[in-house]
């Protein structure tokens, strides 16, 4: 079973299209990551799935069509991380974090033993166990998007969407983000995360997806994506291509020469 599947996805906002007929599949134990330049359709891509977003085609989540599923189950199949790190409320930490289990819960009823067990779970995973009653509104925006990750594996689902989730974040935050999804999907979860820093993608992704001008144009492991040629192409630079302990290294170092 695939956890997401979308055939001929296609977008438009303002009337320009922005996605033009996708068809991507998604199964378990992948971490996907969505590369590609500013305005590529990385973001669109990950909202229309979820239906933040008109769009035409079919989109499946744990291999039922979205269009027939409730709020509610939609938010028991995947969880969401936005790329914009507000929080409205000014609550405590663990309140945030806690909101996460919203759809396994009925109604308003009390978080459950089994409940507070996975949040608790969440915020060590997160590193933000140590400031679990602080306000959520007075933290840095780098402990906000560590708060806002917490509360989306509360939401323990199978599949996790993902923008931009590193960024903001310090180079250790990011590699233990980096690590906690490769640890997810090790576990048969799915994770699919936008990124723009083309060395954590190469260094912890099963999988790219380039994306460009609303089309896929490379899809694949990392060392078949991330091809000299290929980000001469679509992003404009050179890179350093290396390995180490059999992990890719890439880093774009210039501008690529004009043709």
């Amino acid at each position: 079973m695939t956890l997401l599947s979308v055939e001929n996805l296609s977008v438009e906002l303002g009337r320009r299209p922005v996605l033009h007929g996708l068809d991507l599949a998604v199964g378990p134990g992948e971490f996907v990551g969505l590369i590609g330049p500013n305005g590529a359709g990385k973001s669109t891509l990950l909202r229309s799935a979820l239906h933040l977003l008109p769009a035409q085609g079919q989109v499946r989540l744990c291999g039922t069509d979205s269009t027939a599923m409730s709020a509610r189950e939609r938010a028991a199949c995947v969880a969401y991380l936005a790329q914009e790190r507000e929080i409205a409320w000014a609550v405590p930490v663990e309140m945030v974090v806690a909101l996460g289990r919203s759809p396994h819960r009925p109604g308003f009823a009390a978080l459950t033993e089994r409940d507070r067990a996975i949040v608790d779970a969440a915020m060590r995973r997160m590193d933000v166990e140590a400031f679990r009653h602080r306000i959520a509104t007075e933290l840095s925006g780098g402990e906000k998007a560590r708060v806002l990750a917490a509360r989306a594996l509360a939401q323990d689902t199978p599949l996790l969407l993902a923008d931009e989730p590193t960024a903001g974040l310090d180079p250790a935050h990011q590699i233990a983000l980096m690590r906690l999804f490769d640890s997810l999907a090790a576990d048969g979860r799915s994770v699919v995360a936008s990124l723009h820093d083309l060395g954590l993608a190469a260094r912890w992704c099963s999988r790219l997806i380039l994306l460009d001008k609303g089309r896929i144009v490379a899809d694949g492991p990392p060392s078949g994506v991330l091809t000299p040629a290929n980000l001469r192409a679509i992003y404009g630079v050179e890179a350093f291509f290396g390995e180490v302990d059999g992990a890719p290294i890439v880093h774009p170092l210039d501008l690529a020469a004009p043709d």
